[in-house]
């Protein structure tokens, strides 16, 4: 089967909860804009009635969005029922990409009995962790162990009915797939537009003044209001930095239901005047110019695009070590365990503020997370799997 701009492109389904601006979905996108459309087309197979961040953009490339009920044990046969009704009736899907880690043995089990041939489960997180002390501030919630135990429980369904392995990072590899998952484990990079991310001084310092940042220095964060992104103990170290540097600023970028909770908890730690939340921004590239350190206190992650995109705005950052060491690309990031406390945690920042903040566009580049050739490395897998 030939690929080329005169014949129809080969149309690969996309499996996302909702395209809103997390990390996979953020990953995903790059991707996206980034191959030739008139050999590959991207479709995309979701899980939430309402729009989603990126759907606008998504039909303006060309795609196609498809809805369906969600996942729960509520609905778990009305929602097998429904998948199975898409792909009789999608014929033209010869290839299913899955982003819904353990929840990918669910749909891909019906893809494999509807004889779609190439089903790829894309690993994008590492559930390995899980606190459920009653006395401890960073225990989980209930909502967060369910799915901590649903996510474990479906794993073995994801390695029997994919047969194409892709993850972020060896650390989510080894989470879903298993242990052993190494050699049959494609990784893909959590790769980024670089150029849009170079430091800038004219940019960090026209941005600084437009946020009343002037005089301060600024911790940032980039992340959705869930709990793996661990606000509290990141409040909470905030507070302790606070307490011996009072000229410091905190802000946070994202969204989410949790949002109103960690104002609200601000408030009453008495810190609210000294953070600032942004929401859901489309300039993080511009953002991330006028923090000076980046905060990352995460219980579980796979390899996340914002500590890529932070590292090629050259920033210094300090990050949990339940996140891979092989996402320091640019030797910035300091990994802290999370059983160390905020004051040490706050100390350790403190001492990373002072540095010379330069360019490392290059860094990101030799380290392969430039979306250009990884999106032609991942069209290729596409378009020779089809040709198989």
């Amino acid at each position: 089967m030939k690929n080329n701009s005169a014949e129809q492109p080969i149309r690969i389904l996309q499996v996302l909860t909702i395209m809103n601006r997390g990390g996979a979905e953020a990953m995903i996108m790059n991707y996206y804009r980034n191959i030739d459309r008139n050999k590959v087309q991207f479709d995309f197979l979701l899980h939430r009635q309402e729009k989603g961040a990126y759907d606008d953009e998504i039909k303006s490339l060309g795609g196609k969005i498809y809805i369906m009920p969600n996942i729960s044990p509520k609905n778990y046969f009305s929602y097998i029922s429904a998948v199975r009704a898409f792909f009789k009736t999608h014929t033209e899907h010869r290839i299913i990409h899955s982003h819904l880690n353990g929840l990918s043995g669910i749909i891909l089990s019906q893809a494999k009995k509807e004889g779609i041939p190439v089903r790829i489960a894309h690993s994008h997180t590492s559930l390995f962790h899980l606190n459920i002390n009653p006395f401890s501030k960073k225990k989980a919630s209930l909502g967060y162990v369910f799915k901590f135990l649903v996510q474990n429980l479906l794993r073995k369904s994801v390695r029997k009915n994919a047969n194409y392995y892709f993850s972020c990072g060896d650390k989510a590899a080894r989470w879903l797939f298993g242990l052993d998952s190494k050699p049959n484990v494609k990784i893909i990079n959590n790769a980024i537009a670089a150029d849009e991310f170079e430091y800038d001084q004219e940019t960090s310092s026209n941005l600084r003044k437009e946020l009343g940042l002037q005089g301060y220095k600024v911790i940032g964060h980039v992340g959705n209001f869930v709990p793996e992104k661990n606000h509290a103990f990141l409040l909470d170290v905030f507070n302790e930095v606070q307490k011996k540097l009072p000229k410091t600023k905190l802000i946070l970028v994202g969204g989410g239901p949790g949002q109103q909770y960690y104002k609200d908890l601000s408030e009453q730690m008495g810190i609210a005047e000294n953070v600032i939340f942004l929401g859901v921004r489309k300039d993080v590239n511009h953002l991330l110019q006028a923090f000076d350190v980046f905060l990352f206190p995460s219980t579980n992650e796979g390899l996340p695009v914002t500590l890529i995109e932070a590292q090629a705005s050259g920033l210094k950052i300090i990050a949990s070590e339940n996140i891979s060491n092989e996402l320091d690309i640019t030797g910035n990031i300091t990994f802290k365990s999370l059983e160390s406390t905020p004051v040490e945690w706050a100390n350790q920042l403190i001492e990373m503020f002072n540095y010379n903040r330069v360019s490392t566009h290059q860094k990101i580049v030799d380290g392969n997370y430039d979306i250009k050739n990884n999106a032609a490395e991942l069209q290729n897998f596409y378009l020779t799997k089809v040709k198989n």
